[in-house]
C-alpha cells in the first residue's frame, strides 16, 4: 500500500508540473527579470552642457545596450542606444547615448508630443508602487515633454501633460549634423538633470538615501523615415495609408508594446559610495 501511495504521489506532482509549464508556455516573455543598476554618488560637480568630461562620468558604468520593448525574442535594435547614471543630494543625473546615422527633430516647443518624432525616454516611480509616476522626453534638439501620471492607462490614468518638473536641465550635443539628410551622423547624447524636489505635484518629495531603491526605466522611439524636399519625414505603409509603426527600444524589456507597465520597470539602488575606477 505504501508503494502505490509513493507512486499516486509522483504521478500528481508529475501531472501538476506538467500542465504548469503548458499553462504558462508562451509568457516566458513576461518573466524576465527586470534589469538593475547601482547609481554612485558624485564626487564633483555635473556640468549639464551635452559632453560628458567628468570624472565622475568617465568613471560611471554604462547600462546594457537596449533590447526591443518585448524582450530577446523579437529582431534586436538597429542603432545602439545605452545610458549611465550618477547622484547627488539634488539631483539624479542620466546621460544617455543614442547612436543614429540620421540625425533629425523638428518640434522645439516644449511639452510638444515629442514621441511623435525620434526621442529618448525615462520612466521613474520613486517609492515603487506602480502609481504617481513621472515621464520624460527628448529629442534631438534637445525639446522637453514631460508629464505626470497619477496610475496606468490601464488602470484608468490620464496624462497630466501641464505638470512640470521644476529645475530640470537637459544639454544634447551632436556627433553629426541635425535635419541633413546629406550626410551620414554617427550619434546624439543627452546629458540630464533631475532634482529630486521636482518629483512632486504637492510639495512632498522623496529625498533618496543610501541603500534606497527606485523603479526606472528607459525607452527610445524610433521611427522609419525617408526624404522628402529636403527633409526628414516618417514613412507611409502603402498597404495602411497609415505611418509604419515606430520601434521601440528599452533598457529593461517590459514583454508588451506598452511603457505603462510599471511593474517591469528596473530597479535602481542609490549608493553614497563613489563609483570606483
Amino acid at each position: 500500500m505504501r508503494v502505490k501511495y509513493i507512486l499516486l504521489i509522483v504521478f500528481i506532482i508529475t501531472t501538476l508540473t506538467s500542465n504548469a509549464q503548458d499553462i504558462w508556455k508562451g509568457f516566458e516573455h513576461l518573466f524576465v527579470p527586470a534589469k538593475n543598476y547601482i547609481v554612485y554618488k558624485t564626487t564633483t560637480e555635473i556640468n549639464i552642457d551635452g559632453e560628458p568630461s567628468e570624472s565622475d562620468w568617465k568613471r560611471a558604468t554604462w547600462s546594457e545596450y537596449f533590447n526591443d520593448i518585448e524582450g530577446e525574442g523579437k529582431p534586436k535594435p538597429r542603432h545602439q542606444t545605452r545610458v549611465k547614471m550618477l547622484w547627488d543630494n539634488t539631483n539624479l543625473y542620466i546621460l544617455a547615448k543614442l547612436e543614429e546615422p540620421h540625425i533629425w527633430a523638428y518640434y522645439i516647443t516644449k511639452d510638444m508630443i515629442v514621441y511623435h518624432e525620434n526621442d529618448f525616454e525615462i520612466f521613474i516611480d520613486p517609492n515603487r508602487d506602480t502609481h504617481n509616476y513621472y515621464e520624460f522626453e527628448i529629442n534631438a534638439q534637445n525639446t522637453l515633454f514631460d508629464l505626470f501620471m497619477n496610475r496606468p492607462y490601464i488602470k484608468g490614468g490620464r496624462a497630466n501633460i501641464k505638470w512640470n518638473a521644476e529645475g530640470f536641465k537637459s544639454a544634447v550635443s551632436l556627433d553629426g549634423s541635425l535635419n541633413n539628410p546629406n550626410d551620414i551622423d554617427k550619434s546624439w547624447t543627452a546629458e540630464i538633470a533631475i532634482p529630486f524636489s521636482s518629483l512632486t505635484t504637492d510639495g512632498d518629495f522623496i529625498q533618496p538615501e543610501n541603500r534606497d531603491v527606485w523603479k526606472i526605466n528607459f525607452s527610445r522611439v524610433q521611427w522609419k523615415t525617408e526624404v522628402v524636399d529636403g527633409k526628414y519625414v516618417k514613412k507611409i505603409n502603402p498597404a495602411t495609408n497609415k505611418h509604419f509603426p515606430e520601434y521601440n527600444w528599452v533598457w529593461s524589456p517590459q514583454g508588451v508594446i506598452n511603457m505603462h507597465y510599471p511593474e517591469r520597470w528596473s530597479m535602481v539602488q542609490f549608493s553614497n559610495i563613489p563609483q570606483s575606477q
